[in-house]
């Protein structure tokens, strides 16, 4: 069955006229995001310094929380590690905190292996919509290769995102290759969701029948919502135990394919590429660090900063048309 989208959801809603009703609050939460006011509070100084280590291994200096304060920054104004260890000094400096400032070194080792708190859905079942993009590598030497028109094939790595369609919140999150197809992801990103799933919506590229069998693995009761190609046919048990794919097909006879997106929700996949659009324009196309683990960590930092963007402010609609 198809999902149902509820009515006054806060975030962009797609293909349809509505009038944003909190426009004074959203307003107010857009430029929120561009503030830098910055407050330490007791419970984080208090956390700064990592806890004793009752093991075996040299004492680390610098709490989780410190260094992924550190990182956060850097994600949100696009620095280099040095400019990120000089930034946090200057906030320490102004706020008057006598606290050690992690240095550039100490935020890539211990960007490696650093645990980043997962984000969590908004509600149970929940309503997921899947995309993916091209993240580039960010290495030493590229202005040289733009610089002399260079022919070398330029290092990519792809983004798999998963968003929560009832907050609009990114709730999962996979960096592969860019070898590796789309339809892979779908167990790793399920894997990563907390909580039962109600429906999976995604591209044309998820047409395959191993995507069908890991939501059904995890989620038996889950909805697959995928676009069956121009050339699908139906399955040998149509008559018998027809399929979900079975039953899209006969809603695309019966109504065209724009007759079934609108049945079958597809259309708040554009949520999805929403999310990815912001990703692009708030924390860029490109990775930064050069290793998987660090890698790994910027992208589930870079998750938490759009969510929390998100949280500041969104926007109340009332459909018009």
């Amino acid at each position: 069955m198809p999902f149902k989208a509820n009515a006054g959801r806060r975030h962009h809603i797609p293909k349809q006229k509505h009038r944003v009703t909190n426009w004074a609050e959203y307003d107010a939460g857009l430029r929120a995001r561009g503030s830098l006011t910055v407050w330490f509070t007791p419970e984080a100084i208090k956390a700064w310094k990592a806890e004793p280590r009752t093991g075996r291994g040299g004492q680390p200096t610098y709490s989780a929380l410190a260094i992924t304060t550190a990182l956060t920054l850097r994600a949100v104004f696009r620095l280099a590690l040095r400019q990120t260890e000089g930034l946090i000094g200057s906030i320490l400096q102004l706020l008057g905190l006598d606290l050690a400032v992690p240095d550039h070194s100490t935020l890539s080792r211990r960007g490696e292996t650093l645990e980043v708190a997962r984000p969590r859905c908004g509600c149970a079942p929940v309503h997921l919509l899947v995309d993916s993009t091209g993240m580039q590598l960010r290495g030493p030497g590229g202005w040289l290769e733009e610089k002399h028109s260079s022919k070398r094939r330029r290092a990519w790595r792809m983004l798999h995102l998963t968003t929560d369609a009832d907050t609009g919140q990114i709730v999962a999150s996979v960096l592969t290759n860019r070898d590796a197809d789309d339809g892979s992801q779908v167990g790793p990103l399920l894997d990563r969701v907390d909580g039962a799933v109600a429906a999976f919506v995604d591209d044309g590229a998820y047409d395959r029948d191993d995507v069908y069998a890991a939501v059904a693995a995890r989620h038996p009761g889950a909805t697959v919502v995928v676009p069956p190609r121009a050339s699908a046919v139906p399955s040998d048990s149509v008559e018998t135990a027809p399929t979900q794919r079975d039953a899209h097909l006969r809603c695309i006879a019966e109504r065209g394919r724009m007759g079934w997106q609108r049945a079958s929700g597809y259309n708040w996949r554009a949520l999805v590429e929403a999310d990815i659009s912001r990703w692009k324009r708030v924390i860029g196309d490109g990775l930064r660090s050069q290793t998987d683990g660090r890698q790994t960590t910027d992208v589930a930092i870079a998750t938490n900063v759009l969510n929390r963007m998100l949280e500041l402010g969104r926007p109340e609609y009332v459909r018009i048309a």
